[in-house]
C-alpha cells in the first residue's frame, strides 16, 4: 500500500506524487483510491489501491539508480523488428511494463531508428509517450524542472543516436 506523499510511476501515464488518498462508495462497497498528480502534462488521476498492484505502479528510482538505468541502456544492443506491426506491438508492451529499463529501450530505439529512416505518425506518438515517461520520474527522482530533466535525457542519448 502507498501513501499519501510517495513518488509512484502509473505505466502508460508516468511518474507522480500522491497528493491524497479518497474513499468511495461504488456499488455499495467502499472503496480507497490514490490521487495521483502526475507533473508532465499536469494529469490527475485516481487509482483504486486495490488495483495498484495489477496496474504495475511502483515506487520510483532514487536518484543514483535512476542514472545508472538509464546509462545501462545505451550498452545494450538494439533490437528491433524490421516489421512495423512486430515492432509496435513489441514497444508498446515495453511501454505497459512500466518498468524504466523497457521504456528507456523503447526511447532509445525509436530515437535511433527516427534518425536512421524517420517515423510513422503512431511511432512518433509511441516515441513522445515514452520520453514523457522518463521526463516525469527524471523530474521527481532527480528534484528537476521539466526542461532540465528533457535535456538531461536528450545529451545521455546524444553520443548513442549520432
Amino acid at each position: 500500500m502507498f501513501a499519501k506523499g510517495d513518488k509512484i510511476v502509473y505505466p502508460m501515464y508516468g511518474a507522480g506524487v500522491i497528493e491524497d488518498l479518497e474513499e468511495r462508495e461504488i456499488d455499495g462497497d467502499s472503496q480507497m483510491f490514490y490521487v495521483l498528480r502526475i507533473p508532465v502534462g499536469n494529469l490527475k488521476i485516481m487509482i483504486a489501491a486495490s488495483n495498484a498492484e495489477h496496474l504495475g505502479i511502483r515506487h520510483i528510482y532514487e536518484k543514483d539508480e535512476m542514472l545508472r538505468i538509464i546509462e545501462s541502456v545505451s550498452l545494450k544492443p538494439i533490437e528491433m523488428p524490421d516489421n512495423w506491426n512486430l515492432r509496435y506491438k513489441s514497444n508498446m508492451e515495453k511501454i505497459k511494463s512500466g518498468q524504466l529499463t523497457e521504456v528507456v529501450l523503447v526511447f532509445r530505439n525509436l530515437l535511433l531508428r527516427e534518425k536512421q529512416r524517420g517515423l510513422s505518425s503512431a511511432e512518433k506518438k509511441m516515441m513522445t509517450t515514452a520520453k514523457q515517461i522518463i521526463v516525469s520520474e527524471l523530474i521527481l527522482s532527480q528534484d528537476m524542472e521539466k526542461n532540465n530533466a528533457e535535456d538531461m535525457l536528450t545529451q545521455m542519448f546524444n553520443e548513442v543516436s549520432s
